[in-house]
C-alpha cells in the first residue's frame, strides 16, 4: 500500500505545483537543455500559471501528496490539438519530484487523470512528450501509449526549441 495520496489541487497547491514542475523539469531535461535555459525553469515562471489552471479548472489539476508535501502533479483535460474529436483528452503535464521517480507516484497521477477523462467522456488520450527525454518515453510507454510517428514536430518555449512526439491510447 503506498502512502501517496492524489488529491484535485486547491489554490494553497500552485506554488508548491510549480516548484515541482521546475525541478522536476531541471532533473528531467539536464542533458537536453543547456544550463542558462535550466535556471529559466524556475518556479516564479510557473507559480501564476498553476494558480490560473487550478482555479479555472482548465486543465483539471490533480497532486500527489506524501503527507502534506506536495509530491507531483498533473494536469490533464480535453485536446489541445486541432481537429480532435471532443472524445480525445489530453495530458496536458505530469511531473514527480525526481526523489519520488520510480515510487508509483507517477502511475498514480496517470490513474487520476485516466479516471478524470473517463467521466468526462473522452475515450482516447495523448500526450506530447520530448524526444530526448527518455524517462518520460519509457514510463508512458508501459503505461499503453504508443508513439504516433508522423507528429514529431519542434516546440519552442521561450528560446527554447524541444523536438517532441505525440503519444496515444485508449482511456
Amino acid at each position: 500500500m503506498s502512502d501517496y495520496e492524489v488529491r484535485p489541487a486547491v489554490l494553497r497547491d500552485a506554488k508548491a505545483i510549480a516548484e515541482v514542475h521546475a525541478v522536476s523539469a531541471r532533473a528531467a531535461y539536464a542533458d537536453i537543455l543547456s544550463e542558462d535555459q535550466l535556471r529559466a525553469l524556475a518556479p516564479s515562471t510557473r507559480e501564476a500559471k498553476w494558480r490560473e489552471a487550478i482555479e479555472f479548472a482548465e486543465p483539471q489539476v490533480h497532486v500527489a501528496v506524501l503527507g502534506e508535501e506536495v509530491v507531483g502533479f498533473v494536469g490533464f483535460d480535453r485536446s489541445r490539438d486541432p481537429k480532435t474529436p471532443s472524445t480525445t483528452g489530453e495530458i496536458w503535464a505530469i511531473y514527480v519530484r525526481p526523489e519520488h521517480w520510480g515510487k508509483g507516484v507517477g502511475v498514480a497521477l496517470w490513474d487520476a487523470a485516466r479516471d478524470g477523462l473517463e467521466e468526462e467522456g473522452c475515450t482516447v488520450v495523448t500526450i506530447w512528450v520530448p524526444l530526448r527525454n527518455d524517462r518520460a518515453l519509457r514510463f508512458h510507454e508501459l503505461a499503453g501509449f504508443k508513439r504516433e510517428m508522423k507528429t514529431a514536430k519542434t516546440t519552442s518555449l521561450g528560446d527554447i526549441k524541444i523536438e517532441e512526439i505525440r503519444l496515444k491510447r485508449d482511456v
